[in-house]
């Protein structure tokens, strides 16, 4: 079987970095003062829900709500988010558990009158609010009847269900799509996998030790550094969280394929790759909560990231190298096809994730120069100090290349299908943790290219080193490669 020439990976980085530069130059379609002004609202009632705050606000937010006059009001249909707002703890004389509120894709908010019968909004009611609850987990189409009322002093736009909201049916199929997609990633990763990779750790304990060090230490450090640095842990605090995220997700079979084209030591990298994913269960979910630990508006739902990493990464990793030691011959006719699939999901998952976002990069005040710039630093700069630190304890060139590609890419995929299953949990209004984890791992093919051209004269290679490798699941080859020199 041959082996995939270099042409069509510069072909897709190409594409790659061609839709990375076109979103740089989106013009400006929705009114910033607007949209802030809906967030701030957003943000103050959750503020308020989690006892920063006059709780009788939101009391009488919802009994306004429910004394309204619909006689006069107007009727729109848009497609948008549920986001519910609830208390953290029970108010005494009062049934309140929490505030509905509906945000249309543009960014207007609507305050969502629900019915006081709370049976009408459980699941298999006969009701246009049944299954309420379940709503926020997707992008739904409304038909709603609207209209405004002032309480407290602040004007609220009042929203009630003409007709029954319906989940947008590409938002439907992008969710499951992506699910699967990883899953089989990372059965297909399984599939390269034995567990003789797992004793280069004894083989080569200093490369092992300080990868894992830059990945999950120095990354995530960087993150913090550049979100403060740059003012996004105060201005756009979900943005910081998804710096957070992506630094703190691990390799991917992306680092395997650039440290093959960079002549590197591949199986340190396959090594890294499958350490750093099983590492992720405790590492991913713990560097979230330290670091954004001090956020008030930001809640990390620590069981759920786990609960994601296990389901999605894990199992489906362990199966993979299971099947792999009962039945080696067929892993290697498959891994090319997994290998495969795992390119095209995430260039898939990049595109779709991003496009079907597109209105957010309208917002230049939060999406401009300033993000587009200090996420392509987060991962050159990643693989800068992946050549650092590991020329500062001694390591060689050769597996230098690896650790550096390894520490700068990360499983993109990943970390965009984590954030799209806790973004409304967290209520991150606009998707940001999503947007700079697909940013990331559009930038990284284009940082990664810079740091192979660099590699040359940073960490040039001897004779015996630079002879062809197989890629591991690329050709059917077994996860091997030679040592370098120790």
């Amino acid at each position: 079987m041959t082996k995939i020439q270099l042409p069509g990976f510069v072909s897709m980085t190409v594409l790659l970095a061609s839709l990375c530069c076109s979103l740089l130059f989106l013009s400006p379609s929705l009114g910033q003062a607007d949209v802030l002004n809906d967030e701030q609202l957003f943000n103050k009632l959750s503020s308020t829900a989690n006892g920063n705050g006059d709780i009788q606000d939101l009391i009488r937010l919802d009994r306004v709500a429910q004394s309204l006059d619909w006689d006069q009001a107007s009727p729109k249909d848009f497609t948008g988010f549920l986001r519910i707002i609830r208390l953290r703890n029970k108010v005494e004389g009062s049934d309140l558990s929490g505030i509905y509120l509906l945000r249309a894709m543009t960014g207007e908010i609507y305050v969502l009158s629900v019915p006081q019968d709370k049976k009408l909004i459980e699941e298999g009611a006969g009701s246009y609010y049944a299954g309420l609850d379940e709503m926020y987990k997707s992008k739904m189409e409304f038909s709603i009847d609207s209209t405004a009322a002032t309480v407290d002093g602040q004007n609220y736009i009042f929203a009630r269900f003409r007709d029954k909201p319906q989940q947008v049916m590409l938002d439907k199929i992008f969710k499951i799509s992506i699910v699967l997609m990883l899953f089989f990633v990372m059965v297909g990763m399984g599939l390269t996998l034995t567990f003789k990779d797992f004793s280069i750790v004894f083989t080569k304990p200093r490369g092992m030790i300080v990868g894992q060090i830059l990945q999950f230490g120095a990354m995530p450090l960087l993150a913090f550094a550049f979100g403060h640095w740059f003012g996004f842990y105060t201005d756009y605090p979900f943005i910081f969280v998804g710096m957070i995220l992506i630094t703190a997700i691990p390799g991917g079979v992306t680092s395997n394929l650039m440290t093959y084209y960079a002549k590197g030591d591949l199986a340190l990298s396959i090594a890294l790759t499958s350490f750093s994913t099983i590492l992720s269960l405790f590492f991913t979910p713990f560097l979230l909560k330290f670091y954004c630990a001090n956020m008030p508006s930001v809640s990390i739902p620590v069981g759920l990231v786990m609960q994601t990493i296990l389901i999605l990464v894990i199992i489906p990793l362990i199966i993979g190298m299971s099947v792999r030691s009962k039945a080696p011959e067929f892993s290697k006719k498959a891994t090319p096809f997994f290998s495969a699939l795992g390119l095209v999901a995430l260039l898939v998952l990049i595109v779709a994730g991003v496009f079907g976002n597109i209105s957010v990069f309208s917002d230049t005040a939060r999406y401009g120069l300033r993000f587009y710039s200090t996420v392509f630093m987060l991962t050159f700069f990643g693989m800068m100090s992946g050549i650092i630190f590991s020329k500062a304890v001694g390591i060689n060139n050769y597996q230098t290349r690896a650790i550096s590609l390894e520490t700068g890419l990360r499983n993109a995929a990943l970390a965009m299908t984590i954030a799209i299953l806790i973004q409304d949990a967290m209520g991150d209004f606009y998707s940001s943790m999503l947007v700079t984890s697909g940013l990331f791992g559009l930038v990284m093919y284009v940082a990664g290219i810079l740091s192979i051209i660099l590699f040359k004269p940073l960490l040039p290679l001897t004779a015996n080193q630079t002879n062809g490798a197989a890629v591991p699941g690329m050709n059917g080859a077994p996860s091997e490669s030679r040592e370098g020199v120790k």
